[in-house]
């Protein structure tokens, strides 16, 4: 009777732990840091569990204490998300594949709900040109973006609002923001993508994008 015991409680002790191990992630998917994507395919790798996006970008999946997610959606580039045992809520940043051909895929799937928030954003990289073709990243930006000019130094995309006394876009290289100037540093041998965005893509930077923002991102070890 006593061996009947230990194995009884033996087995809710496995049981209690093999459920230990499982935990609710939460997460949310979103384009150009604030545009949500909706129905994105969120694949857990431990279980192959399937989630789809909410028209907030959100999802909610059962995974592992230390698990894996792959993000896809037409359109974008896939991502694959590590997950610690800390994490609780994931962000996820997809990356537009460039040119119309992804936009229309995101649109016409309905990932991104209204086209002029993908209209509000221009992308070019080295995949779509060769920047080593232009003298400077001046004369990338001039050639490149339609409504973008540049004029004394400073970027003026057309079609923003100001709200101070400067027409001048934000400038992000690498994730900070830089004085114009430093496009004066950088060859265009050494850029590896450039974003143009502008009203609703801009707001994520508040009233410093109310003009419009250039970000720039240079190749790191590895990269072509």
């Amino acid at each position: 009777m006593k061996i009947i015991i230990i194995s009884f409680f033996t087995f809710f002790a496995i049981l209690f732990q093999i459920n230990a191990q499982e935990r609710i992630v939460h997460g949310i998917v979103t384009t150009f840091e604030t545009i949500p994507v909706v129905g994105a395919t969120v694949k857990v790798n431990s279980t192959k569990q399937v989630a789809l996006t909410d028209s907030l970008g959100k999802f909610s999946v059962h995974c592992d204490l230390k698990d894996k997610l792959k993000i896809s959606a037409k359109g974008f580039y896939d991502q694959n998300v590590r997950l610690p045992k800390e994490i609780k809520i994931a962000a996820v940043n997809l990356k537009l594949k460039p040119g119309e051909k992804g936009r229309a895929y995101a649109i016409g799937y309905g990932h991104v709900l209204e086209e002029d928030k993908l209209t509000a954003v221009s992308n070019l990289n080295q995949n779509d040109t060769d920047f080593s073709k232009y003298r400077d990243l001046y004369d990338v930006i001039r050639g490149s973006f339609s409504g973008v000019q540049v004029t004394n130094g400073e970027i003026i995309i057309r079609g923003t609002t100001s709200f101070n006394s400067s027409s001048a876009a934000l400038i992000v290289l690498d994730g900070v923001i830089s004085d114009a100037s430093i496009l004066n540093t950088i060859s265009p041998i050494e850029v590896k993508s450039i974003d143009v965005l502008k009203d609703g893509g801009a707001a994520i930077y508040g009233s410093r994008g109310a003009n419009g923002v250039v970000i720039i991102e240079t190749k790191k070890g590895g990269d072509n």
